[in-house]
């Protein structure tokens, strides 16, 4: 009787882990990504995500996508992620970075995003030596849009705004980025790879990876462009497309390494982090008694976290009133964001703002469910007072909340603040009205702090006068109105 010979399994390839165990963009398809049988992005991905877990930088990789191909890159990278407008990931990779030093970000770009929209946002980046990686994916195509020509777009080669080809007589000739940015003193390290055949695949492998070490090491600079197929643009098979790549393309994009600077660059220290504020008047020298409490840390300070939306239209000083409460708050000493939003019209046209006032680092000034919406008009009353907190309050400049607007589990405070601005000496001053309605809603901001803003923004005395007696008049409403104003529904 033989004895079977013992089979030993040794696993040569795995998924990364820097990727999510499934991806869930689709309930159905959570084992696939949304890329086309063929497209360069998938391989990339994976060179890209071993890279990560080889240098062992997963916990602080952070990934920047804008628009593109890419674009649910989140979806599939478990790392950092954030997603930038078309062309402006460079721009984004330089913020995380400088304000995240320690963290190591990569910009992952298309060709239709890298050299066109965003080639300034990469020529200045490169320019400044920015210590990022940059992965620039071309294809010669616009792909997600429907393959539009690009930048990159080769001469002869067709497209859906060159059907009869690309002339250089009439759209230029194909932009050469790596070339242009090795002209430039501050990049590290740029080579232009390919996908034509697995050689060219071992190699840009390789540059992927070299490009991170490089930003580990904290030498600057460096990006690595990848000739991709586009199989579904392209209109080819598969492996056709892979050909064209090898065959075609880089007959107009030569392989190989346009900048190596990595054995001359001096590494950069990271930045020590600054000491948190409680610590400051120890390093300067001085008693902190005069901090407010909130800064030494001293007291037990209520959180606090006020979120605003103001809307109604142009005219109505929807953007001072925002303005006010938002410097207000920077005279208290909390962190505070304002973010404008209007139409091109000077007069009638929609208009809002966002206003955040916090004590912790405010991550976002977008404003999605207010605590506070102040409704200076009914369509911005119907518009947006179903996102209002529960809880919170609704201030609307009308006589009364129509039947129909669904303000269930919140307050509601309407009045005609408009007409009571008017009895006061002109109705313009209906905002500050409102305004001093919300201070004494919130609470938490100091009358001489108001005060100090007001004075700063409105330089009229006229205008400044009528303004302090508005906010009085909002205040002493509101303070009126508290007994009478119960949960709506």
């Amino acid at each position: 009787m033989s004895s079977e010979p013992e089979v030993t399994w040794e696993i040569a390839s795995s998924k990364p882990a820097s990727f999510y165990s499934t991806y869930e963009r689709k309930d159905e398809l959570q084992h696939a990504t949304h890329y086309c049988p063929g497209c360069g992005h998938g391989i990339i991905h994976k060179m890209l995500a071993q890279a990560i877990d080889e240098l062992s930088i997963q916990d602080r990789t952070v990934l920047i996508s804008p628009v593109g191909c890419s674009v649910f890159a989140y979806y599939y990278f478990d790392v950092g992620n954030v997603q930038a407008a078309h062309g402006r990931a460079p721009a984004v990779a330089t913020a995380v970075k400088r304000s995240r030093p320690g963290s190591i970000v990569i910009s992952y770009q298309g060709d239709g995003d890298l050299s066109a929209i965003g080639s300034a946002e990469i020529l200045h980046a490169a320019n400044r030596g920015e210590p990022i990686t940059v992965i620039f994916v071309n294809n010669a195509i616009y792909s997600m849009t429907g393959g539009q020509m690009a930048p990159t777009t080769l001469l002869g080669q067709t497209s859906t705004t060159s059907p009869r080809g690309r002339s250089a007589a009439h759209e230029g000739y194909p932009l050469h980025v790596s070339e242009l940015l090795a002209t430039l003193e501050a990049p590290v390290y740029i080579e232009r790879v390919g996908l034509g055949d697995n050689k060219q695949v071992a190699q840009a492998a390789r540059a992927v990876r070299r490009a991170l070490e490089n930003q580990v090491r904290g030498l600057g600079f460096s990006l690595v462009e990848i000739l991709s197929p586009c199989p579904t643009i392209w209109k080819m098979s598969p492996v056709e497309s892979q050909r064209w790549v090898r065959d075609v393309m880089e007959k107009t994009f030569p392989l190989g390494v346009l900048r190596d600077h990595t054995q001359a660059a001096q590494s950069e220290a990271v930045p020590i982090p600054p000491p948190p504020l409680s610590m400051i008047p120890g390093i300067v020298g001085v008693a902190d008694a005069g901090l407010p409490a909130e800064m030494t840390g001293d007291a037990d300070v209520p959180a606090l976290d006020l979120q605003v939306r103001v809307a109604g239209f142009g005219g109505q000083g929807v953007l001072l009133l925002g303005e006010v409460l938002a410097e207000a708050g920077l005279d208290a000493g909390l962190e505070v964001s304002w973010l404008p939003s209007y139409g091109p019209e000077m007069r009638s046209g929609t208009s809002n703002c966002h206003v955040r006032l916090s004590r912790e680092p405010i991550d976002s000034p977008l404003v999605t469910h207010p605590d506070v919406l102040v409704a200076m008009n009914e369509p911005s009353l119907r518009k947006f007072c179903s996102t209002v907190h529960p809880g919170g309050w609704i201030l609307y400049n009308g006589e009364a909340s129509p039947e129909d607007c669904d303000c269930r589990g919140v307050h509601v405070l309407a009045r005609p603040f408009t007409q009571i601005a008017n009895n006061l000496g002109d109705a313009r001053a209906a905002n500050m009205v409102m305004l001093g309605a919300l201070l004494e809603i919130a609470g938490n901001l100091p009358q001489s702090s108001v005060d100090s803003a007001l004075g700063r923004l409105v330089r009229n005395p006229k205008w400044l006068a009528l303004d302090e007696t508005a906010l009085v008049c909002g205040r002493r409403l509101m303070r009126e109105a508290r007994a009478e104003v119960s949960h709506a529904g």
